[in-house]
């Protein structure tokens, strides 16, 4: 046996493997940074606009609470035993004044919200008497009521996701007014219900409504993550956004670590070298995304395995491309390809897995082995090549749009294959020049097509998106902007959790 098999490096790497797949998170900074194929720094200002939907959840929690009623009895003197129950307690005319917040490094959030009304309704069935004489009556009543809400969510690492929570809750009620409906009541019954009344649905309201945001707010971090799955998926295609750790929070910022594995095909991706720092992020922005080289190889190599790199041409429209200025001339026999009858066409793919790496300098390159068809009318295949290709892109967000700025940095043909009358009019050099002038920009110009409508399909154009930026960096990139939050998603969010 090789002295090596069990050496330090090969436990670790097994060690790395065997957490990268489980659904456990780390203690230890350092080393769920290794294993974080992408983070998500919200900032202070994010936090306050995200807060300003916050009222809509807490609405939620008051509307979707289900408040219990109540019984006693109590024994009086000339009247007997008195004994009455509360039921059918609900929430009507409910309003929020206002909601601050504020960051707690390394405990959580401060939500404090002031000013919330609300009519509380239900109905009283209570009797007393003696021997002689028996009352027993129903009563519908109304409580006018004013509370301030106080919670601190912690969030934390609860089964491979965040989750809240938001059991530091309290409730103090300003007001709290009963109004018993007709006149019938002598006061002392008046006086005995109204104590009884306010008590029972004071101890209602703060058991369930604490409880009631605790169930909404856990409910909200798995809505936000099953979001982001979706937004990474694409057919077969998905990602694993888990976390590797426990968010983080300081004054400034919320920073979440996450796990960014490509999953097809029953595999799942490995990350357990990555470079993540935090101070490869800044605080200026509202938001920034974190992403590695280790999570988008893996998704170009699904994607390539799934025969999504391909591209055909054809008719009109590769006329038109072939109208392009080049100062090698174009072949004969291409030419007449373009001008018969028949349409011509020209079919394209990636032929082998295409790699990614991030650079400050050059932003992005790829290196890709790329072959193409090119089919004309009745001849058939004329024309068949193999190109290796090597790419410097740079990417940019504007009007809803995406946006690829490509410098090719090295084309070989190594493949061309000629139908047999054809074999003395290859031009090598201007192969070379199409595929740099013609067909670089083309299939830029479809991703950028594709990627966008992706985008629009998970709804990014549904987001107010603020000055982002795409920066490369050494086998990282950081996407940061500003941004608004949608009210499409909060209506979805809301509608779900209230069904």
């Amino acid at each position: 046996m090789p002295h090596d098999v069990f050496s330090p490096r090969r436990i670790l790497l097994l060690l790395l493997s065997v957490l990268g797949a489980s659904n456990a998170c780390l203690q230890d900074p350092a080393s769920a940074y290794r294993l974080t194929g992408a983070v998500c720094r919200l900032t202070y200002p994010a936090a306050v606009v995200l807060n300003e939907k916050t009222t809509k959840v807490i609405e939620a929690a008051f509307q979707h609470a289900r408040y219990p009623g109540g019984k006693g009895e109590k024994s009086l003197l000339f009247i007997g035993k008195v004994t009455y129950g509360l039921d059918n307690l609900e929430i009507h005319n409910l309003s929020i004044g206002q909601s601050a917040v504020e960051l707690l490094p390394g405990e959580g959030i401060a939500l404090d919200i002031s000013n919330v009304s609300a009519v509380f309704k239900g109905n009283l069935q209570y009797g007393y008497g003696s021997r002689l004489v028996n009352v027993a009556h129903s009563i519908d009543f109304e409580i006018e009521s004013q509370i301030d809400l106080g919670i601190k969510p912690k969030l934390y690492c609860g089964g491979g996701k965040v989750a809240a929570d938001t059991t530091d809750c309290y409730l103090n009620f300003h007001k709290l007014h009963l109004h018993l409906q007709g006149n019938k009541e002598p006061n002392w019954l008046r006086k005995l219900f109204t104590d009884f009344i306010t008590f029972t649905v004071k101890l209602a309201i703060k058991g369930q409504i604490c409880k009631e945001i605790n169930k909404v707010a856990n409910i909200l971090a798995d809505f936000i993550q099953d979001q982001a799955d979706q937004f990474l998926s694409y057919g077969d295609i998905g990602v694993d956004v888990g976390i590797t750790a426990a968010p983080v929070i300081n004054a400034n910022y919320i920073e979440s670590y996450h796990k960014g594995l490509t999953k097809y095909n029953n595999t799942t991706a490995v990350i357990h070298d990555s470079v993540f720092h935090p101070s490869h992020l800044t605080e200026d922005k509202m938001v920034y995304f974190w992403i590695s080289d280790q999570v988008f190889n893996p998704m170009v190599t699904a994607a390539h395995q799934d025969g999504l790199f391909q591209l055909n041409i054809s008719g009109a429209e590769l006329t038109e491309l072939f109208k392009t200025n080049l100062s090698s001339a174009m072949p004969e026999f291409i030419r007449e390809c373009l001008l018969e009858p028949g349409s011509p066409q020209l079919r394209v793919w990636s032929s082998s897995v295409p790699y990614v790496n991030t650079s400050t300098s050059a932003g992005t390159a790829v290196w890709g082995t790329a072959s193409g068809q090119l089919h004309c009318g009745t001849q058939g295949q004329i024309l068949f090549f193999k190109a290796h290709v090597s790419i410097d892109i740079k990417a940019s967000y504007a009007d809803k749009k995406l946006s690829l700025q490509g410098i090719p940095s090295g084309i070989f043909i190594s493949e061309a294959e000629l139908s047999r009358q054809n074999q003395s009019l290859l031009d090598a050099e201007f192969l070379r020049e199409a595929v740099e002038k013609i067909g670089i920009p083309k299939v830029l110009s479809a991703l950028e097509i594709e990627i966008t409508r992706l985008l629009d399909k998970q709804g990014t154009n549904l987001f107010d998106i603020f000055n982002p930026e795409v920066l490369p960096r050494d086998g990282f990139v950081v996407i940061q902007m500003d941004f608004g939050f949608p009210h499409h998603l909060l209506t979805e969010f809301l509608r779900k959790t209230l069904q």
